[in-house]
């Protein structure tokens, strides 16, 4: 296993790079890409060149077929964003996670992306679970992972210093389980 996932009809994944340092911070430096997850603060580019990129790097030798790649767009190669199934501390579940440009948005792509990745995780990685969290208010988010085959398990409240809008509304837990899916018809499984 080359520890990426496959191309979507629309989407070409690829390990991060050292290289996507500039892609990544201009994402994040969007305030709607950041609302639901900063309050639509930019993350500075010391943060992402020096400790997330790093430690997003380091993953893929510590679990093979687990971590971030860079999403594509598969006709003109142009970064889109990032897609993820970030490890949990054993490697058996898996927390899926999608980031794309504004331009990209309301074009299906979080949940093409996603339906793949949920797919690779359970038929290629063996992981036992793939969860996500978002904010209740993500209305976007939360229709993505529903799209994506995760059913919603639980709302929880967690306290924060400096909330952000929305925040007293909770976060939101979705999940799917490899035996869930194994029981599903094949025609469902594939989609």
């Amino acid at each position: 296993m080359d520890g990426v996932p496959p191309a979507t009809g629309r989407l070409l994944l690829r390990r991060l790079t050292i290289a996507d340092v500039d892609a990544l911070v201009e994402l994040d430096s969007d305030p709607e890409v950041m609302r639901f997850l900063t309050g639509g603060v930019a993350t500075p580019l010391a943060t992402v060149r020096d400790e997330q990129l790093p430690k997003l790097l380091a993953q893929y030798d510590r679990h093979p077929g687990l971590g971030r790649w860079a999403a594509l767009d598969r006709g003109t190669g142009d970064f889109l964003g990032w897609l993820a199934l970030d490890p949990s501390v054993d490697g058996t579940e898996a927390e899926l996670g999608y980031r794309l440009r504004r331009s990209a948005w309301g074009r299906g792509l979080a949940t093409e992306g996603s339906r793949a990745l949920v797919r690779y995780a359970f038929d290629r990685v063996g992981v036992r679970r793939v969860w996500a969290e978002t904010m209740a208010v993500n209305d976007r988010s939360r229709r993505v992972l529903a799209k994506a085959g995760l059913r919603h398990v639980r709302t929880f409240h967690l306290q924060w210093d400096d909330p952000i809008p929305g925040t007293e509304h909770g976060e939101v837990e979705y999940e799917v389980r490899a035996d869930a899916v194994q029981e599903r018809p094949a025609a469902l499984r594939a989609r």
